[in-house]
Order: C-alpha cells, then structure tokens, then sequence
C-alpha cells in the first residue's frame, strides 16, 4: 500500500479530541492505588500545557466496579452518570475526560444505549430529575485522559528533560505498553488506532524516544475481570493471566511496563511481588522485577518531574533501576518522606523480589 493510501486507513483509527476545556473526572481505584499520578497530570495538563481543566469535588464513583460485578442494575449507573453530566452542565465545562478506563467504558457505554434506546435516556431524565431535581445534558467530547497525554505528546517533548533513553548505552529503553480492556476492546472506534492497533501508548513512548516490545502476549488482558479479583476465591485467574503475560515479555528484557488503566497498572506491578513470594520467581533484572508506571508517571519523567512527588515510591516494584537508566537525579532518603518532610516510616521489604 503507498503512503498516501496508509494515511487515509490510519485516518479511519483516529478520533476526535477537544483541545480544551476539560472536566476531568477523577478515579475512585486510583486514588487508593496511585494517587500521585492524578494529581501528576492535573499538574501536566493546567500548570505545564497551560490547557484549562477543573477538578471538581463534588464527582462521585461511576460504579464502574459494582456495575460489572452485577452488585448495581444499568439504570442505576445511567443516573449516577447523568449526574455526573449535570456537575459538569453547572461548572461551564463540554468536555468530559475520566481518569479511569473503566470509567471511561461506562461513560461511553452509557451514551451509546441513550443513543441506541432514546427511551432510556428519557427515563434517565426522569429518574435524575427525581432523585436529585437536577437535569443534564451530554458532553460534547468524551476521552480518556491517557488520550490528552496522547494529543500533546509533541508539546511535552518540547519541554522534555529527558527522553526514554539508556544513557549509559544511548540506545532506546524497551518498553511494554498495556492497553486496559475497557479502553480499546468495549468500543474501539473510541480508542486511537482501535482494537487492532491502538497506539494511544505506543505513541508517547516512540515520540519520547523508547522503543516499543512486540511480543506474544501484548494484547492479552491483565486478568482484573472485577469478579475475578473481587471474589477472593477467583483470584488464581488474574493471577495466571499476569503470569502468562509475564513469562511472554520475559525473553524481550524489557526496561520497564507502562500501562493506561489504574486496575492494570496495580496488578502488573503487585503480582510480581506475589509471584516471587509464591514460586521465587522474578522477572527483569537482578531479582529487581520489571518497573510499572502510570502514563501520567512516563510523562512525568520525561519532563524532570520528581519521582516521589509523583508517588512513584506506592509502586512494589521498584523504579530506581529505571530513574538511574534515565538518568534522572534522585535522593533515596527523600523517597519515604512525607508532604512536610516527615518520615513515614520504610515498609517491611519481600523476600525474594529485591527492592
């Protein structure tokens, strides 16, 4: 195919993604597992880019996990949604962007049973109107913040400080991109590149100057599957999907993981620490295992952000192998201080994955 003919198939992947005027919504997962990294991209996205987005208090959880877990019925997450529309309708913000990929499927899935079943939405109305005497309206753009990131990739290298290169070989670090389910399987016409090539990862990691691990196992999912983890008995499974994907990337010695969903991100990172500690087993190098980091923490990195500002210390694997293959100055004994300067206290180390 000639390039011209590429362009216009790649054009078909491509979707829209506002400039400005975000809502952002944050991701109730999140906060418990990397919190740094939200607070990271508002600082990206308003203080750096200089793009206007609000952070609102008042937001709710989508029930992104009780709607797949089948705790909650649809119509209920329909009116959790709609109010969520209406907190945005009232602050003066179109367009929508949550932080979770979860979230992001149940907004989009929300809209599109509105579109599909125009009856729902006007119980929705009814329904919101009644529990809350609010009324909403859609947004006019819905992405995902990984999809922000994605946008602006070429305005952050301009600010770069680093790039995602080995300083001490020059050569480009190899990195595994993790694409959540929810983000490009649900709907993939409302993910760059689709589910066949979503590149919304990929992108930021070439622009940045990494290169991108092709292996087996890339597009196999992680193994959350909420009532596979939430049920305690069900959690071999995601345990062995994690594993399996491991094992896939391990011939590949990639440099460090990145991933886009918060669930991902979580158990890539905390099954390496349980699958040490139940069979010796440790992947990268040395026994150190492999780096996980959120996409707001790479393009943290990128610009000279500090490591333990961004939370990067709440990751169980850990990230200085990484920070030293960068070259990013760091101080060890900075890393388990608190906001004022306090010491919080070392966690208690494993006993097989090094750290």
């Amino acid at each position: 195919m000639n390039k011209e003919g590429k362009e216009i198939v790649w054009g078909e992947y491509q979707k829209e993604i506002a400039p400005d005027n975000y809502y952002y919504a944050r991701s109730c997962i999140r906060q418990n597992f990397f919190p740094g990294s939200e607070e990271t991209f508002l600082k990206i996205v308003g203080a750096i880019l200089g793009k206007d987005i609000y952070d609102d208090p008042h937001q709710t959880t989508c029930t992104g996990i009780a709607y797949h877990s089948d705790i909650i019925p649809m119509e209920t997450t329909m009116t959790v949604v709609a109010r969520q529309f209406s907190l945005m309708n009232d602050s003066g913000y179109k367009n929508f962007i949550p932080s979770c990929v979860t979230s992001f499927g149940i907004y989009t899935e929300m809209i599109e049973a509105w579109e599909h079943f125009p009856e729902t939405l006007e119980r929705t109305k009814q329904q919101l109107k009644s529990a809350t005497g609010r009324t909403f309206s859609l947004p006019e753009n819905l992405v995902h913040t990984s999809d922000i990131i994605y946008k602006y990739k070429e305005a952050i290298l301009e600010k770069a400080k680093f790039k995602l290169i080995n300083k001490q070989t020059g050569k480009p670090l190899r990195v595994v991109e993790h694409i959540g389910c929810h983000y490009a399987k649900i709907f993939p016409a409302k993910g760059v590149g689709g589910a066949e090539f979503p590149s919304v990862l990929s992108g930021m990691i070439e622009t940045w100057g990494g290169e991108v691990i092709d292996y087996p196992e890339r597009r196999h999912c992680c193994g959350f599957g909420f009532r596979n983890y939430v049920v305690k008995e069900n959690r071999g499974y995601p345990l062995s999907n994690t594993k399996r994907k491991f094992d896939s990337m391990e011939p590949f010695k990639p440099d460090f993981i990145v991933a886009n969903c918060p669930g991902c991100t979580f158990f890539l990172d905390r099954w390496q620490y349980v699958i040490a500690e139940m069979e010796g087993k440790t992947y990268g190098e040395d026994g150190f295992g492999i780096p996980v980091l959120t996409y707001e923490e790479m393009a943290g990195l990128v610009l000279g952000l500090d490591p333990w500002e961004m939370g990067m210390q709440l990751h169980q694997v850990g990230v200085e192998s990484l920070l030293n293959k960068i070259g990013i100055n760091y101080c060890s004994f900075d890393k388990y201080k608190g906001a004022n300067g306090e010491d919080i206290g070392m966690p208690e180390k494993p006993n097989i994955l090094k750290c």
